[in-house]
């Protein structure tokens, strides 16, 4: 049998009549005439190759191969029935699942508890899965195995979705008893000792090479024809601004990081003696993720969260 050949309204028909076991309360169940019913029982009939109801003394009586159909009958109306029906609004107060997010250790620091604030009056049963860029792949994301992956990117895939979050500058933290506080001059800068801090890509994460791309800071530096003196390289802002802490090492990072450090009296928050490009903070999906009612509330309210840091 081809079932592309297969008149799906058979199938409704075999459904009631299997429940009713009469002709005519099934087409009435239904809504059409009788005639029209029991043309449809005929058709079934030839379809499966068996009279599927018998008359008898207790009226019409399935016969084995009936039976062994109402389930599978039953189970396949019912998958059709959840796949033309209209999609549920996502319920959030009510929702327990789990995304999965991956965030560089910048975002997790600034947006992350933010985010936690609102999930817990708003979704409290919700749980954030919250990975590195290191421990995923563009195929991750891609597949929709991970739910959105926060970062900043040079390039995407085309078939991602993306969107920015905010824009942020850059801002330079060092000790309260670093000399050159109340001299914070391109030279000066220059002449300190530096923390390198940033993301590292999707996939496994490495190390400075020979070659590798420093990122803005020393993009910036390397147009003025200017190179500063690395002498620690860190992937995470924490252990950077904790390093700001001693008063030989300049630390230069994302303002809003920065900001974190806005109450600590040990250490300084000062504008770069330089200009330095904004940077883009930005959210990617899956298209397997677009339309998906619960994907759309988390990225709505991400989206907002964003919105008030700025």
């Amino acid at each position: 049998m081809n079932v592309r050949g297969v008149d799906l309204n058979l199938l409704v028909y075999l459904d009631v009549l299997l429940k009713e076991r009469n002709v005519t309360r099934a087409a009435e169940s239904m809504g059409i005439s009788q005639p029209a019913m029991s043309n449809g029982l005929r058709r079934l009939r030839d379809l499966f190759n068996d009279p599927l109801l018998v008359r008898t003394s207790d009226g019409m009586t399935p016969t084995e191969r009936a039976e062994q159909l109402q389930p599978i009958v039953r189970e396949v109306l019912a998958s059709i029935e959840k796949a033309v029906e209209p999609r549920k609004e996502f319920n959030a107060a009510e929702a327990d699942r789990v995304f999965r997010i991956s965030v560089s250790d910048y975002t997790e620091s600034t947006l992350l508890p933010h985010l936690m604030r609102r999930l817990r009056s708003e979704a409290p049963n919700i749980t954030l899965d919250v990975l590195t860029p290191s421990d995923i792949s563009y195929q991750d994301v891609e597949q929709g195995t991970v739910d959105l992956v926060i970062n900043r990117f040079d390039v995407l895939p085309q078939s991602f979705h993306q969107m920015t979050i905010w824009r942020d500058t850059f801002s330079c933290i060092l000790s309260s008893h670093n000399p050159i506080r109340d001299a914070f001059t391109l030279d000066n800068y220059l002449a300190s000792g530096h923390v390198w801090v940033s993301k590292t890509g999707m996939g496994v994460g490495v190390g400075m090479g020979p070659g590798a791309r420093l990122g803005w800071v020393d993009e910036a530096l390397e147009k003025l024809g200017k190179q500063r003196r690395i002498r620690v390289f860190t992937r995470h802002y924490q252990a950077a601004m904790r390093l700001a802490e001693l008063r030989d090492l300049v630390v230069t990072l994302p303002t809003k990081a920065a900001e974190l450090l806005a109450d600590n009296p040990n250490v300084e928050i000062l504008d770069p003696p330089f200009d330095i490009p904004e940077i883009e903070l930005k959210m990617a999906w899956s298209p397997l993720l677009q339309h998906n009612p619960a994907h759309q509330w988390m990225r709505r309210l991400i989206a907002d969260v964003a919105s008030t840091l700025n």
